[in-house]
Order: structure tokens, then sequence, then C-alpha cells
């Protein structure tokens, strides 16, 4: 996994934070090649979900994951109605990480328990209208939170500022917890997004999508260590 580590660069302090490709694609083909790609630049990728229920989009399926060989480990974050009934599939396929919505489920904490009675690392993701007080009681249950800075469901999407604001004020409440950041991250604002503290930040169409995903892998993880 590669981390980007705390140092002194002549007296500059790098941030702890990952830069981790997001892959989201109903094509298979598509998949495939973006896997393939990414393996020469990263060796750790999240792989979004789709039912066209929770996001009016769809994506892949786990079976046809299964189908590619990876080379790579990864994570899935699931943006569909009920995961409960999902998350099996995935460990099945292969990820060490499910991340689902806070607001796909009647009881989050019940997820939560199912995803590590798997032996899988279990995260929670956060729709920008919910309130951080919503995700206090959970704390203790999860691995990790993903704020989510665009409504979800397609590449592209516009980047909502103030979920920094919901990041900053979850980690006053708790410090050094782990926290990601899916959404509308680009060159031009992800120094101020690394700034807030979070230790992970998802790219999806500005990697994916771009002529040189390696490169712009590249300067994104730079920007976000040492801008």
């Amino acid at each position: 996994m590669r981390v980007i580590f705390l140092r002194l660069m002549g007296g500059k302090m790098s941030r702890l934070i990952r830069v981790v490709p997001a892959i989201l694609t109903e094509d298979p083909a598509a998949f495939k090649t973006m896997v393939q790609e990414a393996r020469s630049y990263t060796d750790y990728v999240q792989v979004d979900i789709m039912d066209g229920q929770f996001v009016p989009s769809k994506s892949i399926t786990w079976q046809q994951i299964q189908g590619v060989p990876h080379g790579l480990r990864w994570e899935v974050h699931l943006m569909v109605k009920n995961p409960e009934s999902q998350v099996a599939n995935y460990q099945k396929a292969g990820a060490e990480k499910a991340i689902f919505h806070f607001e796909a489920t009647p009881d989050p904490a019940m997820v939560l328990a199912d995803i590590r009675k798997l032996g899988m690392k279990a995260g929670l993701a956060v729709n920008p209208e919910t309130p951080v007080s919503s995700l206090i009681p959970l704390m203790d249950k999860v691995d990790s939170l993903l704020f989510l800075s665009v409504h979800p469901g397609f590449y592209g999407a516009k980047f909502i500022p103030e979920t920094l604001d919901k990041i900053v004020e979850l980690l006053k409440a708790k410090p050094n917890f782990s926290i990601g950041i899916d959404g509308g991250v680009k060159e031009n604002n992800i120094v101020q997004i690394a700034r807030t503290g979070v230790k992970e930040i998802f790219v999806g169409s500005a990697i994916l999508m771009q002529p040189d995903p390696g490169a712009a892998y590249r300067k994104l993880q730079s920007l976000a260590r040492d801008g």
C-alpha cells in the first residue's frame, strides 16, 4: 500500500495522506482497462458500485469484477440500497474493505457488524446533506468515514465546498480519526482539501479519465502531500 509518510523536507512538513483512484464504470471492458492501467502507478484502488436506485446510474457487478485478474488491493464503495444484501458478494470477489452509505439502510450499525463478521474493514459513506451529529453514535463501530463532496453517481460532478467544514467539525470531535473525501477532486482544490486533515482522497475522473492517468495520479499525490 503506497502511503505517503510524514517527513520533513527543507523545513516543510509533508502530510500523511493517501490518494486513491476510484474506478467507476458500467462497461466490463473499460473496467479491465482501468485496472490494467492502475497497476502501473498504484497498488490500491476503490471500486464504485451503483444500483440505479440509491443513485441514478448503474455500474459493473461483483460477478464482472470477479472475472478480472486484478493484481491490486481494493475496496468497494457501495452506492446501493440495502447494502447488507451485497457485502458478502464483494468479500467473495476480493474486496478487503466495504464502504456503504449511512443513508442507504435503516440500520447502519447492523451492516457495519455484518461487514466485520466477514473479516473486512468497515467504512461508512456520508452524503452532503447528512449532519455530522448523526454519525457520532457510530464512530466506535467504523474503521473510517467517507464524506461525499458531490451528489454521488457520476464522474465529473460539481464539488461541494461545504463538505470541508463537516470534515473539520468531525475531527474536532474525534481527532485523528480516519476520514476520506470523495468527489470533485481536482488539481485546483486538492491542496485545500488536504489541509483539512483527511487521511484519504478518492479521485475518479481527474485520474481515470485523463490522457495519462499515471501522471495525473502522481501530480495529485504530490500536491496532497506537499502543497
